[in-house]
């Protein structure tokens, strides 16, 4: 099948145009539907894949380092992101547990090391192996990464208990919350860019 990198083609009405450079802010729409064709790329393919590096040692961090730790007369605890799905797991709501972990676990890994592969290559010029599939599933995961939902239902976990036990924020909370700000950057770009390198 032959690439055609020069070439636009609105997404819903067929049109098609020849591909011109934007300068920043720029964005060019459809004349036919006033759709947006494409927007002027702030980021270059080095610093997004910088900011994927980031977002890599993030996810780790917050999944090695608790979210919250609890104390209540001497006694205390904490909480990791797989402690959280395990203890779902044994609860009487083990059928989340599974959608839970890959919502806040393994899709986010998932996309960082598409990206990862994507854009190492994409630094050299060049297009991965197995290119067209990794595209295909980063567009796919996009909708299902929820990490922002995690992020969202640990603060008011900390709210809710925050009245009974004394409740504070891990360092895992503060990765998670950088994590949640770069998943969106990263992942949730336009990823039409890497379609041109190497084509």
């Amino acid at each position: 099948m032959d690439s055609f990198p020069h070439l636009l083609v609105c997404e819903h009405c067929d049109s098609v145009y020849t591909r011109r450079a934007l300068r920043r802010g720029e964005v060019a729409r459809c004349l036919r539907c006033d759709a947006v064709l494409e927007r002027a790329q702030r980021l270059t393919i080095e610093a997004w894949f910088a900011l994927s590096v980031a977002a890599a040692l993030l996810f780790l961090l917050a999944n090695v380092y608790p979210i919250v730790e609890i104390r209540l007369r001497g006694l205390a605890g904490e909480a990791t992101l797989w402690a959280a799905v395990a203890a779902l797991a044994a609860s009487d709501a083990a059928l989340f547990a599974l959608p839970a972990g890959l919502a806040f676990i393994g899709i986010p890994l998932a996309q960082i090391v598409l990206l990862l592969w994507l854009l190492g290559f994409a630094r050299r010029g060049r297009r991965a192996p197995g290119f067209a599939f990794g595209m295909r599933w980063l567009e796919r995961l996009r909708p299902w990464s929820m990490a922002e939902v995690c992020l969202l239902g640990a603060l008011v976990a900390i709210t809710k208990l925050g009245g009974l036990l004394d409740v504070a924020a891990g360092p895992g909370l503060w990765a998670l919350a950088g994590l949640t700000v770069l998943i969106i950057v990263v992942a949730g770009r336009d990823l039409r860019q890497l379609w041109q390198v190497g084509a």
